[in-house]
């Protein structure tokens, strides 16, 4: 089995490693020349993941037909905001019968669609041709072959199982799953909510609240699953809380720390700038919230989160709108 990982940002060239640690052979296309230059020659990407040192047996190339040439695993690893218009170019290219399989966790501005419908829409390929892979994956600590855990997930069962015997390895554990929807809704939502609790740091406020916004925007992530057929036991796992928690609790997250920089008071493009690196949470709020409208869905934090990147809430008055919510019960309905 052949794999390609079409993305070489931190998470793309992780992902890279840990195909070929399981015994999958892959290849990893960039756009960058100086990135597979440093790939092929000393086995670093210096850009994205400085002083890990990849497998030797990993190359490195910019040209995604060779990178694509008799792939059984095609691995997505670009911005989900980029996915769209680089399917298109590289569909002509994507052998016909591989697992179409998505690392993003994003939700498409314009349609609210999620990475894997993006893929079936572009792509011409059926829903049991599609994977993804979600959980609490900081990228660098997998780099260095840190023990964690993640979802595998695909319709199909047996592509489920196919790509998890493609990356398991003694560091990273991959467990199967059929919920597709569960896995891309907690990898989505959980980003806009590491926002709001990098907020909550960048203010000073205490454990308390950073807890409150975890459990609370699990409640919005489940809500919203339960809104659109997901099922409840994939949200309570890793795919769910899990990266919802790592996610929440790291300041190797670049979702909590744009918040944080936010809580400091910078402004939205501030913080985006010194992040650097692609902060999904900010362009997946909007589409987050026209479908949790759609189905009828309550997500205040994410509404609070929104209101705060397009510059409508002072960030001082972002806790406060939270606090003045009506009580109610802890758990209530779509």
């Amino acid at each position: 089995m052949k794999a390609t990982v079409l993305g070489a940002g931190s998470w793309g060239t992780t992902f890279a490693q840990v195909l070929w640690d399981a015994g999958t052979p892959a290849v990893l296309w960039a756009r960058d020349t100086a990135i597979t230059d440093s790939i092929n020659a000393g086995h670093e990407n210096p850009r994205y993941l400085p002083g890990i040192s990849l497998p030797a047996a990993l190359t490195a190339t910019t040209d995604p037909a060779a990178a694509l040439d008799g792939a059984d695993l095609v691995v997505f690893a670009v911005p989900a905001q980029t996915l769209r218009a680089s399917l298109a170019s590289w569909a002509p290219l994507i052998p016909p019968g591989a697992l179409q399989v998505s690392l993003l966790k994003g939700i498409e501005v314009g349609s609210s669609k999620r990475m894997s419908e993006v893929i079936m829409e572009v792509l011409g390929v059926p829903q049991s041709r599609v994977a993804v892979v979600s959980g609490p994956n900081l990228a660098r600590e997998i780099a260095e072959r840190q023990i964690a855990a993640s979802v595998v997930a695909c319709s199909d069962e047996s592509g489920a199982r196919l790509l998890q015997r493609a990356c398991h390895t003694g560091y990273f554990r991959a467990y199967s799953n059929t919920d597709v929807t569960g896995c891309e809704l907690g990898g989505a939502v959980k980003n806009v909510i590491a926002i709001a609790v990098g907020v909550a740091v960048g203010l000073g406020l205490g454990d308390n609240t950073k807890a409150t916004l975890i459990t609370r925007g699990l409640a919005e992530i489940a809500r919203l699953g339960e809104a659109v057929g997901a099922d409840p036991r994939t949200l309570a796992g890793l795919a769910g809380m899990g990266d919802l928690v790592a996610t929440c609790s790291s300041p190797l997250s670049r979702n909590r720390t744009f918040g944080q920089h936010l809580g400091q008071g910078m402004t939205a493009a501030q913080a985006r700038t010194v992040t650097s690196q692609t902060v999904e949470g900010i362009t997946s709020c909007e589409p987050v919230l026209e479908l949790a409208s759609k189905h009828g869905v309550e997500m205040p934090i994410t509404e609070v989160v929104a209101a705060l990147i397009g510059g409508h809430l002072p960030v001082m008055e972002a806790a406060a709108v939270l606090a003045s919510r009506s009580a109610k019960p802890e758990w209530y309905g779509a």
